[in-house]
């Protein structure tokens, strides 16, 4: 009787200690699991407007794209040549300052390019540290506009995937429930989110491609000049 009664303890305790297992790891499931949802779904609203904030970011970029495409002096090749053979005959600073000032190129090339003219003072390496700082200083403010459409570019399809998944999870549950209104609004907010992420990410890579085509151009012109006040200002 007694080895019976061990026994059948012994089959109790370990039953009752698999049950308290299991509805421990039940626990643990339910409470992570509704962890990640109360997230998820809490990002909805800041996905929304960021994606809201990128639509009217394309909006303005568009703009801004069209307004410098009307205002951006196109310089030809032509004249870049000009320039040079101008500058290595010129007879002083002044007559340099004239030539920039006189082209028709971009007002922040000619402030440029009019401060390593006045350079002349320094000697050779130092007027070249101060040229090659002052276009690197006009590489940053470059790279600095780019950036934000890079971001944008990179970061706008994310957020329309992020916004269309988080509505999906409620109206999938509501669709078992029965709920199809619930499904049919979560469906509504997921293609708006997705159009919106896709566009705004295509309207920053267009607008990005196009001005970093200009700036390569922009910042070829303005080290082929400097190049050539350099060199007349050493044959001085």
């Amino acid at each position: 009787m007694d080895l019976g009664s061990s026994a059948a303890n012994a089959v109790y305790q370990n039953s009752s200690t698999s049950l308290l297992s299991e509805g421990f790891n039940f626990d643990i499931s339910g409470i992570l699991t509704d962890a990640l949802n109360i997230v998820s779904q809490s990002l909805k609203i800041p996905v929304i407007i960021i994606l809201l904030l990128f639509a009217i970011f394309a909006v303005i970029t568009l703009g801004r794209l069209l307004s410098q495409f009307i205002s951006r002096k196109k310089v030809p090749v032509k004249l870049i040549k000009e320039m040079i053979y101008d500058i290595s005959c010129s007879e002083s600073v002044d007559n340099i300052k004239n030539i920039v000032n006189n082209a028709s190129i971009e007002k922040s090339q000619k402030i440029v390019l009019c401060e390593i003219a006045d350079s002349k003072s320094l000697g050779k390496k130092s007027r070249e540290a101060l040229a090659r700082k002052l276009i690197e200083d006009e590489e940053d403010k470059i790279e600095r506009d780019l950036q934000r459409t890079d971001i944008v570019t990179r970061i706008g399809p994310t957020i329309g995937l992020m916004g269309t998944l988080i509505p999906m999870g409620p109206g999938l549950a509501a669709l078992g429930s029965g709920d199809v209104t619930t499904l049919a609004a979560a469906i509504i907010v997921a293609f708006d989110t997705t159009v919106i992420g896709i566009g705004a990410g295509a309207v920053a890579y267009f607008a990005s491609k196009i001005r970093r085509r200009w700036y390569e151009q922009y910042l070829s012109n303005l080290d082929a000049l400097s190049d050539a006040i350099l060199d007349r200002l050493d044959d001085n």
